[in-house]
């Protein structure tokens, strides 16, 4: 696929940030001298960023902003471009040019440590979890101690945006108004939330033929940048047929996302933000 055609298969998932009224970027400094700028799947994740920066300097005019992930990927998140870093207050046109700012794109917690208990677990967990009838509050601490200290991947908390998928779960993409004569398309799910996943699963089992309602998900995983890598090398595998699905906003999610603002179609014109967290 070419650079055009995966940021319009990214086009349709939301990222969310914390900007000024304007609608710039807010640059953080939580490492000593490096800026960075963070990019959250998850509204509410942004939320109480934008409510801890509120907490330190509550005249600061932010609010969230919600972006294309399609618009920044390219753009953003694999390039260095140069951007203007201002100060809180400072007026258009001062500031330092700069290209150091590092750019993060943060998953899920739930779905990050859910990918790293994925990895860790094995077939001996399994045998244990059904012997138990379930998992024990035992059972769990031990299971997230294992995925937080042995994990071969997701060890970072930002940057490794884990996807999943269930190889026998389909969905059917009908046919435009006006094309009816053409057949619908069967595509292949991926999700950012394995929660979601496995609540659609449960789903279309319930109305599944009894002889398949007992039949195991196998779940799949892998990592979005490695997913694009792939995407622009030669493959068997007819990527347009294959959508991520956004994550599902929970009852506090929604109106998180309610309260997004969207953000300019090109992602480099809200870049221009302060920084915040110098000394």
């Amino acid at each position: 696929m070419t650079q055009q055609e995966i940021e319009e298969w990214l086009e349709h998932i939301p990222v969310f940030a914390v900007t000024d009224s304007n609608g710039a970027g807010v640059v953080l400094r939580p490492e000593n001298d490096t800026s960075v700028f963070y990019f959250f799947l998850n509204p509410n994740q942004a939320n109480a960023t934008l409510t801890q920066l509120k907490t330190a300097n509550d005249e600061m005019d932010l609010k969230v902003s919600a972006f294309s992930l399609g618009k920044i990927w390219f753009n953003l998140l694999q390039s260095d471009k140069e951007v203007i870093l201002k100060q809180p207050g400072e007026e258009d046109g001062s500031g330092e040019s700069t290209n150091n700012v590092e750019y993060r794109l943060v998953p899920d917690t739930r779905d990050l440590l859910g990918a790293r208990m994925l990895l860790t677990m094995t077939p001996e967990d399994g045998e244990k979890l059904k012997e138990s009838g379930g998992m024990t509050p035992e059972m769990a601490q031990a299971a997230i101690k294992k995925a937080m200290e042995e994990s071969p991947k997701f060890k970072q908390t930002y940057n490794e945006i884990p996807v999943f998928t269930i190889a026998q779960m389909r969905m059917q993409k009908q046919a435009a108004e006006g094309d009816a004569d053409k057949e619908p398309v069967t595509l292949l799910p991926m999700y950012f939330s394995m929660q979601n996943m496995v609540g659609t699963w449960q789903e279309f089992m319930k109305q599944a033929p009894s002889d398949i309602q007992g039949v195991e998900p196998a779940i799949n995983l892998m990592s979005l940048h490695d997913l694009v890598n792939m995407m622009q090398k030669e493959s068997e595998i007819d990527w347009r047929h294959v959508v991520l699905v956004p994550l599902a906003p929970s009852s506090s999610g929604e109106s998180a996302l309610s309260g997004a603002t969207p953000a300019a179609a090109d992602p480099m014109a809200q870049m221009g933000g302060a920084t915040l967290g110098d000394d």
